[in-house]
């Protein structure tokens, strides 16, 4: 057992029972344990293979590649339509946890043969995601902006799409196009920092 996955689950107050009941059947599979992002991590070989992490209606096992597992048990939920590869199984009790037992062991067992078969998930093209007509309109509208955001990578610009196209409301997501608009046409990606801004000194 990881003493900083020990230290955090400790301090765990709403799925602590649940997150120590999948912290024993990830163990039992002989995989190593870290702490990654805060979160309970299992990887082999230093490929990560699922960890455990809790919101508030529910805490869940996430599989990194869980798109290609076969999933008989009808259990894997994939969170959002533009998450590629990963896979949950969610949990409300530690009741789900003990009747899950096998089935989270078996899928387990099965990710560790998927990560060593070498096998990764086939991930969309830029092409194939789908562009928020917020952002369409603005292309449209704006040779200058659509060959900025044509010299992008495809990195950047699938960040961007996501960006933008995860905002429920229209009004969000053209207040989002809008707001990033100047740092498409400088090249610049979602999170690259603006070298024309004043850096702050501590």
């Amino acid at each position: 057992m990881n003493p900083l996955v020990s230290t955090v689950h400790s301090k765990e107050e709403r799925w602590g029972e649940e997150f120590s009941a999948l912290r024993n059947i990830c163990l039992g599979t002989g995989l190593n344990e870290s702490l990654k992002w805060g979160q309970a991590c299992y990887d082999l070989s230093g490929s990560n293979v699922v960890l455990i992490h809790g919101f508030k209606e529910y805490c869940a096992l996430l599989f990194m590649k869980g798109a290609l597992l076969q999933d008989c048990e009808r259990v894997l939920i994939q969170q959002t339509k533009n998450v590629q590869a990963q896979r949950q199984i969610r949990f409300r009790s530690c009741e789900e946890v003990t009747r899950l037992t096998p089935v989270i062991r078996a899928y387990i067992l099965e990710a560790i043969q998927i990560e060593q078969s070498g096998a990764n998930v086939p991930m969309k093209t830029v092409a194939q995601f789908e562009m928020p007509e917020e952002f369409r309109q603005r292309l449209d509208e704006g040779p200058e902006l659509a060959r900025a955001f044509a010299a992008l990578t495809p990195g950047r610009q699938k960040a961007y799409m996501l960006h933008f196209s995860s905002a429920k409301q229209s009004a969000t997501r053209t207040a989002r196009v809008k707001k990033n608009i100047s740092r498409i046409l400088k090249g610049l990606g979602l999170d690259d920092r603006d070298p024309s801004l004043p850096t702050s000194h501590s």
